[in-house]
């Protein structure tokens, strides 16, 4: 060959096929750059180009799906990339096995809710045409390896409106194994109803119950959703510092975790995908010792950080195209493309889509995603996960670290146990603040000259602790004798005051976790519920032997003792008249004639009126009628007697019944109040002036507690309010407390 001679080479062209949705416009930009970075590449495509055609459809459109594939294959493709959801898919799927169509498909899911895996229906003929370039769903397995490694036992899962819950089924089963305790929530895109909804149907007992809950969450929702759904929970106090959320989602960016970070009162944790070689710039860009000019190489448009997931896999499946055609080439086993009618039943499929299709099952490129292969039951196996994280620190919540990485070959690489402090504490001695509170803080018996020792529940938990990490320390009681509460200045007195002021390390006792301290000091995990409760002196029982004559007024006892004479003169004069009229001698078959005294007279009315009967002879129709009257007088007495008896032993024991705040909120015999400056003094402070209250109960409430300043009826300990007030003997007089910390 002279110099003068034309090298013609016959170049071969590939046409390929593409459906993308409308809402995904870089999915199109991406399809072109890769087409376009292989025609710079000449160790995949020497001699042959890659040709296209692009048809967009609307999102879940099925239809338009399979009228825009049959489209193209009239035209003639040998391969139809697709980056759709999962219903346009699965019709794909059905059209490209019957006309022998290799199908690279590409999960999208373009709202930032995580990613439930797509379920694809099995081939009539066992053939898979379809082939899921991007990997299935192993968040899952990434989930469930966490939770056991943190050696959780009750946690809750809240997913997006949008997520499909089915994809949580092989995690709740591997759950069910491991004897955990998991709870399910939906999360609405209305975040801020979700808690309003929360704090109308629930009582404070039940709140409380779901703030414990809270305290271990995974979060399967998009990133802003998350981000609102944390500042709620943060702004409602329903979030604590001791709480632990993992949010799991395939796709978010630094910048969102960063904002989840600082949104989050408690420790956090994100688990993404990763894909390393993105920053292996020399593989991707350097080609013959030059760079090439793809906008993936050009760090300072940060091109390819702005791609979704679903892109970068679409890019790495034009590359296993490209691929599977250049060895198809090489074998040379290649078989014309001719059109396909989808409408014509007589339409044969495609004899080289078997052939092509296996390439592509058995090719391997090393692309932006990683290692990407089908050789695991028609699917890309390969992807890694980074585990990020914040533990706790003097900057707690804000350093965001790597803690481990998990792949789908090595699974778990590092460790996410936390580490606990054990004998690292040796010879540090303590100061301890505390305040008298049976049955948590008690005063021990004293040696005269020693220190004061202490004893309840609360020392010998600190013992123990002690005893573990290997301190000492020194207690005292606070001097104000007060918890701690918020003041005029800013500055808070009792024993948050102490903490707050360095003056003491650790505050031990009775204290109530609330929000507002919750700001200012880390408190320990709360080790017993408690509820707001009402404390009254026991009424007396006073004995009053003439308790019986209560049913009755006075005077219808007067009216009874004075029937009965009179019945009794009513039968003697009867009585009377018939032995007058009968003075003639009786028969021998007649009985003799009976007389009656005016006592027995009295003795057979008083037996009838008291239901014991007696000797009467009623032999005059007179007798019988002025009797049976009585009976039946003595009858409705009694039982009326009976039935008010009843009802006045009932209402004698539900004398001062105040069961509820409604109750207590309604009456004015009884005064009430609470100990001053204490976590119920607070909560009716707060729940009484809150002009949102819509039950003006509270609002009564706090005007009695806090009359004159809260020095008329509130105390400053509990034990004022029991002792004292129940030595003075006020009985109308209630305190309210908390059932069982104060």
């Amino acid at each position: 060959m002279t110099v003068n001679d034309v090298l013609i080479t016959h170049i071969l062209f590939h046409p390929t096929g593409a459906i993308f949705e409308q809402n995904a416009i870089r999915d199109d930009e991406v399809f072109q750059l890769a087409i376009s970075d292989l025609s710079l590449n000449d160790d995949i495509l020497q001699s042959e180009r890659i040709t296209h055609s692009i048809k967009l459809i609307e999102p879940n459109n099925p239809f338009q799906a399979v009228q825009e594939a049959c489209e193209l294959m009239n035209q003639g493709i040998l391969a139809l990339v697709s980056s759709t959801g999962c219903a346009a898919a699965n019709a794909l799927q059905s059209l490209t096995d019957a006309m022998h169509i290799p199908h690279l498909f590409i999960q999208r899911n373009g709202d930032g809710t995580p990613r439930a895996e797509c379920q694809l229906n099995p081939s009539p003929d066992g053939e898979r045409y379809t082939l899921a370039a991007r990997p299935p769903v192993r968040l899952n397995d990434v989930m469930i390896t966490l939770v056991s490694e943190l050696r959780w036992q009750k946690f809750i899962v809240f997913y997006d409106s949008e997520y499909d819950v089915r994809g949580l089924r092989g995690f709740l089963d591997q759950a069910s194994r491991m004897g955990l305790d998991v709870s399910l929530q939906q999360v609405d895109r209305n975040v801020t109803k979700v808690f309003s909804t929360l704090f109308s149907t629930m009582r404070m007992e039940e709140l409380n119950h779901y703030r414990d809950t809270l305290r271990r969450a995974i979060l399967l929702l998009s990133p802003r959703t998350a981000q609102v759904f944390i500042h709620q929970a943060v702004e409602t106090n329903l979030a604590s510092k001791d709480s632990h959320w993992v949010y799991a989602n395939e796709e978010v960016s630094d910048t969102e975790i960063m904002e989840l970070v600082h949104s989050a009162l408690g420790r956090m944790t994100v688990i993404r995908q990763i894909f390393p070689l993105w920053r292996d710039t020399n593989i991707r860009c350097i080609r013959n010792n030059h760079r090439i000019s793809s906008l993936l190489c050009d760090p300072q448009e940060g091109y390819l950080q702005s791609l979704e997931v679903s892109s970068l896999y679409l890019y790495d499946s034009v590359l296993m195209l490209a691929n599977a055609f250049y060895r198809k080439l090489e074998d040379r086993k290649w078989h014309s493309m001719a059109s396909l009618n989808c409408m014509r039943k007589s339409t044969k499929p495609w004899n080289g889509g078997c052939h092509f299709t296996i390439h592509l099952t058995y090719g391997r490129i090393s692309g932006l995603t990683g290692l990407m292969d089908f050789r695991s039951n028609g699917a890309n196996s390969h992807v890694q996960f980074e585990i990020l994280g914040t533990s706790y620190s003097e900057t707690f919540g804000k350093d965001v670290k790597r803690l481990a990485t998990w792949d789908s070959d090595r699974g778990l690489n590092g460790s996410l146990r936390e580490n606990r402090a054990e004998h690292g504490m040796q010879g540090i001695t303590l100061k301890v603040v505390t305040l008298l509170e049976e049955p948590f803080v008690m005063v021990a018996e004293n040696i005269l000259g020693q220190p004061k020792r202490y004893k309840g529940f609360s020392i010998d938990v600190l013992d123990a602790l002690a005893k573990i990490l290997g301190f000492k320390y020194e207690m005292y009681q606070v001097a104000d004798g007060k918890y701690g509460s918020p003041q005029a200045n800013g500055s808070w007195n009792g024993m948050i005051g102490e903490l707050i002021g360095k003056r003491a390390d650790v505050a031990i006792s009775a204290i109530t976790i609330t929000p507002e301290r919750e700001n200012v000091v880390d408190f320990s995990k709360r080790y017993l519920d408690y509820s707001v409760g009402i404390l009254m002196t026991k009424t007396e029982e006073r004995l009053n032997i003439f308790s019986l004559l209560a049913p009755f007024d006075l005077a219808v006892w007067a009216c009874i003792a004075a029937a009965i004479p009179v019945v009794g003169v009513m039968v003697f004069l009867l009585r009377r008249v018939q032995s007058v009229r009968t003075q003639n001698p009786p028969g021998p078959h007649q009985p003799a004639p009976v007389t009656t005294s005016f006592q027995s007279a009295i003795w057979i009315v008083y037996g009838a009126f008291v239901q014991q009967g007696g000797e009467s002879f009623m032999s005059s129709m007179a007798l019988r009628i002025a009797m049976g009257s009585w009976w039946l007088f003595t009858l409705i007495v009694c039982s009326s007697y009976t039935a008010n008896l009843a009802a006045y032993l009932t209402v004698s024991r539900m004398d001062n019944a105040v069961r509820t705040f409604q109750d207590l909120s309604k009456q004015t015999e009884l005064s009430y109040g609470t100990v001053r400056d204490s976590a119920v003094f607070e909560y009716f402070r707060v729940k009484g002036t809150n002009p949102l209250e819509q039950d003006s109960t509270f609002a009564e409430l706090w005007r009695t507690i806090n009359k004159n300043q809260g020095q008329d009826n509130s105390v400053t300990s509990p034990a004022e309010g029991i002792l004292v007030y129940g030595h003075l003997s006020l009985e109308n007089f209630v305190i309210l407390c908390l059932f069982f910390p104060p």
